[in-house]
């Protein structure tokens, strides 16, 4: 994610943004020359970053069904939700229950204007789009349209889905997360999914370090203690914090070496 921005800002296309890279190694073509050209970089350093970004995104879909079949959760607060692809957190809990209900949220605009026109909810449930960005979670947690669309007296999933390595260490990730959690009643979820260099060779991560330098620093990887911490006083499901590609697969399903995802995954409970 960029730097904050109020709703309405304009949109920048000569500068990378996160949500629009991430669309470019998924295969998007919603995204603009500074993305791409970031995004090779990245891919330079990194060969396996698409089958990383693929990986986050079956862990998001994995995590909101055992959210809605198991956890009982009907209503999900979305941040640095990026481009609208398959299977966007509203539709897969919608086919499970027509009732969920979705706020996504992102700082840039192009993921609000193509979000608003084509994520449709089903009649039984609802979903709203709010431009803020995580770094002012007050800004997230008044908005009206939030207000309107969840009951925060009830339980809400809080997905934070390859979006805190864009927050760096001196705009306060864990104070930004510990303010969203505490706005949530017991029983609420996190899931969360964050970058690293754990396991990588020393060559890989200069490389991959210059290509962040290249694009204004975008990203602060975290180790696996660093991950741990974002988790405090909540009660992990297992497996824990793992590779995301390791957390509940799918019967028989191919699991990718971890250096070449370099993504941890997990999901907790509010206490």
């Amino acid at each position: 994610m960029t730097d904050p921005s109020p709703p309405g800002s304009k949109l920048d296309t000569t500068v990378a943004h996160p949500a629009r890279r991430y669309n470019y190694w998924l295969g998007g073509k919603d995204n603009f020359a500074a993305d791409r050209e970031s995004g090779d970089q990245v891919a330079a350093a990194f060969p396996t970053v698409r089958i990383a970004a693929r990986a986050n995104r079956e862990f998001l879909k994995r995590t909101v069904e055992f959210l809605v079949a198991e956890a009982g959760i009907r209503q999900f607060l979305d941040i640095g939700t990026g481009l609208p692809t398959a299977d966007n957190i509203h539709e897969v809990a919608q086919r499970i229950d027509p009732r969920s209900r979705a706020v996504y949220v992102d700082n840039d605009p192009l993921v609000m204007s193509h979000a608003r026109a084509l994520l449709t909810s089903s009649p039984e449930g609802r979903t709203v789009y709010l431009e803020r960005d995580i770094r002012d979670p007050g800004s997230i947690l008044d908005a009206p349209e939030l207000r309107d669309t969840l009951d925060l007296g009830q339980p809400v999933g809080l997905t934070l889905v390859a979006v805190l390595h864009f927050v760096r260490d001196h705009e306060n990730p864990y104070g930004v997360v510990r303010r969203l959690v505490d706005a949530l009643p017991s029983g609420s979820y996190l899931v969360l999914s964050h970058g690293t260099y754990d396991g990588l060779p020393a060559g890989v991560v200069e490389r991959l370090e210059q290509a962040n330098a290249a694009s204004g620093g975008l990203s602060r990887t975290r180790s696996r203690a660093e991950v741990d911490r974002f988790f405090e006083g909540l009660e992990l499901v297992e497996p824990g914090v793992v590779p995301v590609a390791e957390w509940r697969p799918a019967p028989g399903a191919e699991i990718p070496d971890p250096v070449d995802i370099c993504m941890y995954g997990g999901v907790a409970r509010v206490r």
